[in-house]
């Protein structure tokens, strides 16, 4: 089976160009919805969230995202800690998920922010797909989709890393800077190769 990478930063349409991927009967693991499955109630990653961070993320007994996000997105160090702790448990559902796939699927997607992050692609990708869009627009549509202000949607962005160091690991870059049917056509042009070299 041979696993794809999708990353691209927040409010860049990853989500969308994942959805589009989707539509074309690749199988998408979110990596974001993984990471939510790990801190969740019984969560392989949420005792050890909850020791790191303290009580004062919990609403109803359960990790609150919000509240978590709040202190991450604004400390390097408390977002390194977390990021410590639930990266190897999702890599492991990931993992695990794959190895389900590949018994009745010949491509993968993976659908992850923080996938090349540190300046090399992971070995097990047969191929890394970068969704590229202006950092304003992105301020934009995270306004408008995620219900942040623009101060929130840009100390969000500076945050990650830049897309743009991904760049010379990517095998495909989609461009969306453009509308919705631009970004439609670039993901079936890709899905086309992915599927013909699957078979």
């Amino acid at each position: 089976m041979r696993i794809y990478g999708l990353t691209g930063g927040t409010g860049s349409g990853k989500s969308e160009a994942a959805r589009r991927f989707a539509s074309h009967g690749i199988p998408i693991i979110d990596a974001d919805a993984v990471g939510h499955e790990v801190i969740a109630p019984g969560g392989a990653a949420e005792k050890s969230v909850i020791d790191a961070f303290g009580e004062g993320i919990l609403t109803d007994g359960a990790i609150d995202r919000g509240k978590l996000g709040t202190q991450v997105f604004r400390n390097e160090e408390a977002r390194k800690k977390l990021n410590s702790i639930v990266h190897p448990a999702i890599g492991m559902a990931i993992a695990m998920r794959c190895a389900a796939l590949a018994e009745q699927r010949d491509v993968v997607i993976i659908d992850a922010a923080l996938i090349a992050e540190n300046g090399k692609k992971e070995d097990y990708l047969s191929g890394l797909m970068l969704v590229l869009c202006p950092d304003d627009l992105r301020v934009q549509r995270l306004v408008a989709h995620r219900g942040v202000d623009e101060a929130e949607a840009r100390r969000r962005i500076a945050a990650q890393t830049p897309p743009e160091k991904k760049l010379a690991l990517a095998d495909w870059v989609i461009d969306n800077s453009g509308d919705i049917d631009a970004l439609h056509a670039r993901v079936d042009e890709v899905a086309e190769v992915l599927m013909t070299h699957a078979g």
